[in-house]
């Protein structure tokens, strides 16, 4: 019978998973975020736990988007903003899948203005609002 490991152990399992993705070992990486996430749950936890849990949602969404697994990517970040949805790194993350592919430029605006509106400091997403914006535009002076 498997028991659910402790906080210390869990703390642990995010740790080893930050250590393999700082060193950019992201097949290991992935599987221990998969791991802590399976091993954990937001509700009546406190807002570190569900900051570390986001983290790891939004960790694996760019292993996943550095495979080019853009889908998958984008429902890790969506699965972090669902946990903690005043953090707006995934929301920056998907943004920039989202323009990436043809088509997205309005959900990539949402996500790129709820950085802003979160973290008016965040320039990167400031320049990737622009830059959706005048792409959007030029995309709708060529009729296409």
């Amino acid at each position: 019978m498997d028991r659910a490991p402790t906080t210390e152990a869990t703390s642990d399992l995010l740790s080893a998973a930050h250590a393999q993705f700082r060193d950019q070992r992201f097949e290991k990486a992935e599987e221990l975020y998969s791991r802590y996430v399976e091993h954990c749950a937001c509700s009546g936890k406190s807002r570190q736990s569900c900051h570390d849990l986001a983290t790891a949602f939004n960790n694996k969404g760019q292993i996943k988007y550095l495979r080019v697994d853009f889908y998958e990517a984008m429902d890790d970040f969506t699965s972090a903003i669902e946990v903690q949805p005043d953090f707006e790194v995934p929301y920056y993350n998907r943004g920039l899948i989202l323009y990436r592919l043809v088509g997205f430029f309005d959900e990539a605006l949402k996500d790129f203005k709820k950085v802003l509106e979160l973290n008016p400091n965040f320039e990167d997403a400031s320049l990737s609002l622009k830059q959706t914006i005048l792409d959007k535009e030029e995309k709708l002076k060529r009729n296409y």
